[in-house]
């Protein structure tokens, strides 16, 4: 490729004379500062500027031996011509974004004390100083000078171009070729160079469109940019193009055609070229065809209309925010809670949503105009984004559901853009509404951005742009347009960005297919746009009447998940509650206790005395007759029952007393049916046999009245006489014992059951405490009945004795 070779440039100190008449502005600009120090502390330049900023740090690695052409200003932050240069140096680093990494800006405050070496190195006295420095400029360059007089940045432009053509070799290796074709190249082209199309600039020789354009595709592959200038005459005549300046694609199959533009400027090629088939930024992947991006997201592609506004896209946005973002803070105090009440207000007043969205949002507006704490948790305000109250026809969706902020990839575009289409809609609401304050929207915008948006980076660039113009804004249209102008230098920011999606471009919007009015020229050929017809777009873009309800979830079906999600809700609640019941009551009832091996065991022996006492129930229902009724505890069933309810504790449950049931028996007349019962049946049988079980018993024994006490029972029993008698009496005397140590057993507890009925119905759950107060109070009282007692004794012994007395 041919390459234009400048001449060796002399390095010299460039020293910009400070214009008579801008002697106020920058008195002006000084004031300013003075009044405001923290400005000047925090520089005239952030990383949101596209500006790079020098340090000493970073200084030599970024002038020095770099690949790329440096522009460099050296400037003072308290210096009123700085102030006011500022931002046209910002305006020209937004315009020559693309041509990186061919061109870089840069800027370092020499009022810094630790940067006044680095300045001083670099032979600055004056400010601003702009230096220019080539590529691989070598150890100890000073840069060439660089005059930036002018205010207009197509001059500083233009001038940038100037010295990327004077360069010397090497050449920057990303820089594209700036000279004029030739026939010989453009003949042999498509033999040297892998690109689908060429773009060929038709232009007069002071023309600086085509340059400008070379550079505007650096970025971006399969396309070549080529300047022909109007004195190729040859080329022109086989061509045959007679207009200046005019752009034509030129393909490898030969094909020859006009690009079309609505106005033969800079910006309008530069737009074009890009939305050619094929045409990809460098580094980024291809636009994905929508057969593929339906499998790469994770739900269904929604086919949608760019040029409109859906209102799902304005729904989700909502939900995201009030369900996700504020989420993030569980406790909401102070500024945030301020800025949470600015952001529901407005979105109350100016939000045109459905009817049952909007009952949602003004039931949140009051319930936070009724809060007057000093802070809210999230617990509380989700209780009233899920309408727990169930308020008729209030419900906000869950979910998103993205349109026409659908990305490619499921990490792309979304919630900002959303974010973005929410506050264009809500300004454009605004002036249609005509309140009093035209800052409202985008006061209460800078102050949910500033507490809550989740990208902090985006936060912080946003509240920049806000603090430098947003006191500029008096009007509802200058608010629509101080927003669109705000959303271009985002979009202008982020241009080839990770963040950016290959399918949805950053793009100056509108572009000139939406709107061709909105774009215009100057009189030297510069793009200008058209506030005018700008602001009647978006009055018409963002229009309640514009936004297409498609893919909108059914009103019902909001409805009907809002239900469901609070019977569930109640079911679990009750569920939990029934729970906590269950766990008071174990506490208050303890389940009785499982019986250990010993108490079985005692059972056991037990259940043996009751099967020796029912054997000699029909012997002492023969004497029962002779003799007085023996008085004893309980029968063997109430005995039974009693030990059950002795294992009962009484409990209070709602402070009312448990009912006991009455557990009454006529003894004489059970003992006298009981024990009858047995007797008889003791008499129909002809032999009793001895429970043993040590031997076999033996057939025809000896009855004898036996005079057992039954300790359980204390009734008399018939016992067998054997002929070997003498030798079973070391076991009867063990049974004995035996029977009499569970006759004691039997007696102490039946008297305890007797007594814990008694405590149950008296004490009412009393404690042990309880009832060892009464019993000490019983006690004492009783020894001051019997010193009472003895004391009185002694007195009527001593008025005997005086009796007696001659």
């Amino acid at each position: 490729m041919a390459r234009r070779c400048g001449r060796a440039t002399s390095r010299a100190t460039g020293e910009i004379q400070i214009h008579p008449g801008r002697i106020a502005t920058c008195a002006v600009w000084l004031c300013f500062y003075l009044v405001f120090p923290s400005a000047v502390e925090a520089g005239l330049y952030t990383a949101s500027d596209q500006v790079i900023l020098l340090s000493p740090e970073n200084v030599d690695s970024v002038l020095i031996n770099s690949s790329a052409a440096v522009l460099a200003e050296f400037y003072a932050s308290w210096c009123g011509h700085c102030i006011a240069f500022s931002p046209v140096y910002k305006s020209l680093a937004r315009d020559i974004k693309e041509w990186k990494p061919a061109v870089d800006l840069a800027a370092i405050d020499c009022a810094e004390e630790e940067n006044r070496k680095v300045c001083t190195d670099y032979s600055v006295r004056a400010y601003p100083t702009i230096k220019f420095f080539h590529a691989y400029s070598k150890d100890g360059s000073l840069g060439q000078a660089f005059k930036a007089s002018s205010h207009d940045v197509r001059v500083l432009r233009h001038r940038i171009i100037n010295k990327l053509e004077n360069h010397a070799e090497p050449w920057p290796p990303a820089c594209p070729p700036l000279e004029p074709t030739s026939q010989a190249e453009f003949d042999s082209f498509f033999d040297t160079n892998n690109v689908q199309h060429l773009a060929l600039i038709f232009e007069d020789t002071k023309s600086y469109i085509g340059r400008e354009v070379t550079l505007d595709l650096l970025q971006f592959e399969n396309v070549a940019v080529r300047r022909v200038l109007s004195s190729e005459a040859a080329l022109l005549n086989k061509l045959g193009v007679t207009e200046f300046p005019s752009c034509y694609l030129y393909s490898p199959g030969g094909n020859f055609t006009r690009l079309k533009v609505n106005i033969e400027a800079r910006t309008f090629y530069s737009y074009a070229l890009k939305r050619l088939p094929g045409v990809v930024r460098s580094g980024k992947p291809p636009p994905v065809v929508v057969d593929v991006r339906t499998n790469s997201t994770e739900k269904p592609w929604r086919p949608f209309n760019r040029s409109r506004v859906y209102m799902a896209d304005l729904e989700s946005a909502l939900v995201y925010s009030l369900r996700v973002e504020l989420a993030a803070h569980s406790v909401i105090r102070g500024e945030a809670l301020t800025a949470l009440n600015k952001y529901i207000s407005v979105l109350v007043k100016y939000f045109p949503g459905r009817p049952v969205v909007m009952n949602l949002l003004k039931s949140v507006n009051s319930w936070l105009q009724n809060h007057t704490a000093s802070e809210i948790s999230y617990e509380a305000l989700r209780e009233i984004l899920d309408n727990t109250a169930q308020v008729p026809d209030t419900a906000l969706p869950e979910g998103e559901r993205w349109v026409g902020c659908q990305g490619s990839q499921p990490h792309l575009r979304r919630y900002p853009c959303g974010m973005w289409t929410l506050f264009h809609v809500l300004t454009v609401q605004a002036k249609n509404t005509g309140r009093s304050d035209p800052q409202e929207v985008l006061s209460a915008m800078r102050n949910y951005v500033r507490s809550f948006f989740g990208c902090r980076s985006c936060a912080e660039h946003f509240e920049i742009m806000a603090s430098e113009s947003l006191v500029e804004v008096n009007t509802f249209s200058s608010a629509a347009l101080w927003l669109w102008s705000r959303h271009n230098r985002v979009n202008n920011r982020l241009a080839g960005d990770l963040s950016e999606d290959p399918n949805f471009p950053k793009i100056q919007w509108p572009s000139p297919d939406m709107c061709p009015g909105c774009h215009t020229v100057k009189d030297n050929g510069e793009h200008k746009w058209s506030n005018e017809r700008v602001l009647s777009f978006l009055l018409s873009h963002f229009s309640s009447g514009s936004i297409l309800s498609d893919h909108l979830q059914d009103e019902s079906q909001i409805l009907a998940t809002q239900r469901g999600k609070h019977a569930s809700r109640q079911r679990a609640l009750e569920a939990q509650r029934r729970v906590e019941r269950e766990a008071l009551d174990s506490m208050t009832h303890p389940l009785p206790p499982q019986p250990t091996v010993q108490e079985e065991e005692e059972e056991e022996e037990e259940e043996e005395e009751e099967e020796e006492e029912e054997e000699g129930a029909a012997a002492d229902e023969m004497q029962r007759k002779t003799s007085e009724t023996t008085s004893w505890a309980k029968p063997e069933m109430e005995m039974g029952r009693g030990r059950r309810q002795a294992r009962r504790r009484p409990s209070i449950v709602g402070m009312r007393i448990r009912d006991l049931q009455e557990d009454i028996v006529d003894l004489d007349s059970f003992v006298n049916q009981h024990y009858k019962a047995k007797a008889l049946r003791g008499a129909a049988s002809s032999r009793v046999k001895q429970r043993t079980l040590q031997r076999q018993e033996e057939p025809g024994p000896v009855y004898g009245l036996g005079m057992e006490l039954d300790a359980a029972l204390r009734m008399v029993g018939v016992q067998p006489l054997e002929a070997d008698f003498e030798r079973d009496v070391g076991q009867q005397r063990k049974r004995l014992q035996k029977r009499e140590l569970a006759g004691q057993y039997f007696g102490e507890e039946a008297e305890l059951i007797h007594r814990g009925r008694l405590m149950s119905v008296l004490s009412i759950g009393f404690s042990k405490v309880d009832i060892s107060l009464c019993v000490i109070l019983y006690f004492l009282s009783s020894m001051c009945l019997l010193a009472m007692y003895l004391f009185f004794k002694n007195r009527l012994r001593l008025r005997r004795a005086k009796v007696s007395l001659p």
